[in-house]
């Protein structure tokens, strides 16, 4: 077996694209969306056609509803390729704003169900900062699935399972950036920053029995990859998945249940305040969370004006 097969075996592979090719090639359950990756896919010919049809199909829409529609006929398209779920995310600038986001959560489940998508096959894609993990927990009451996005530090992950959160994506590779950057050291492997991260968070939610579900995501290499291989759920990019795909040499399980329930680990009580400090402390998760969530508005607000230019052509 090559090496996607092999890590089949221990983990929930999914596409981080918003490609249907590249959904199709690998075979993966689930599919995971952003801003990013469907302003990058609405600009090939190929998918252009989804962002014209959203804009001539709703002409009284404002051009974040249109968003919205776009955002929902990608994850439509994408659900006839896979067996599982796909995740949406709500709009990165609600990401201080409870109210908004829980508002946008159902208004997003609500336009899948009138493309007749059940709930079950959606993932709301949050950014895990307090608010929206406030938001989270309201949704997750009320039977809507959150993926928990942005994600870099423990208290992040403590939070959102306290909150009943379905699943997190804890960001791999933009952990590994900032300490790159910060030290000028190439990590691989079991010494990556962004690897040990998840680790950190996978041990901690099996020691204390928590449901939401691990899926790590951002990478930036297989090495960092194949160090999580035994994690809930893996979300990859199509160069990597190939690149996993190109190579037979063995892969060995890094992460069970079974390991970490046997691990001395302490037990963390978070409120606003202490989870508040304890970003705080954390320069690197303090910094990437604030340019995840500017990077996805810069990547949104494209958006917009390719809708408005269209409404005007």
């Amino acid at each position: 077996m090559n090496q996607l097969e092999q890590l089949k075996q221990f983990t929930t592979v999914v596409a981080d694209t918003g490609d249907f090719q590249s959904i199709k090639a690998y075979t993966p359950r689930d599919a995971t969306t952003n801003p990013s990756l469907i302003l990058k896919a609405v600009q090939k010919d190929e998918y252009r056609p989804l962002l014209e049809q959203a804009v001539q199909s709703h002409p009284q829409a404002s051009n974040s509803e249109i968003i919205d529609h776009l955002l929902i006929a990608f994850g439509v398209e994408i659900l006839k390729l896979i067996p599982g779920r796909v995740s949406t995310e709500v709009d990165a600038s609600l990401s201080f704003d409870t109210n908004a986001t829980v508002a946008k959560g159902r208004q997003l489940i609500a336009l899948y169900g009138q493309a007749g998508i059940a709930p079950e096959r959606v993932l709301i894609k949050i950014a895990a900062t307090w608010e929206g993990i406030r938001a989270a927990e309201i949704l997750q009451r009320e039977g809507i699935r959150c993926n928990m996005t942005l994600l870099f530090s423990l208290p992040q992950a403590i939070a959102c399972a306290d909150a009943g959160a379905q699943l997190i994506s804890p960001f791999v590779g933009r952990i590994y950036d900032w300490y790159k950057k910060s030290t000028g050291l190439d990590y691989q492997g079991a010494q990556d920053p962004g690897v040990q991260s998840v680790q950190r968070i996978y041990h901690y939610y099996r020691k204390f029995g928590y449901a939401t579900e691990v899926m790590g995501a951002s990478f930036r290499n297989t090495s960092q990859i194949l160090a999580l291989a035994g994690c809930d759920l893996l979300t990859i990019s199509p160069d990597l998945l190939q690149q996993l795909a190109d190579s037979e040499a063995p892969l060995q399980r890094q992460l069970d249940a079974a390991s970490s329930a046997s691990l001395e680990i302490e037990r963390l009580t978070l409120d606003e305040k202490s989870f508040r400090f304890m970003q705080n402390e954390d320069a690197m998760a303090t910094e990437k969370l604030a340019e995840g969530i500017r990077a996805f508005c810069a990547d949104s607000n494209k958006l917009t004006s390719m809708i408005a230019a269209l409404r005007q052509g």
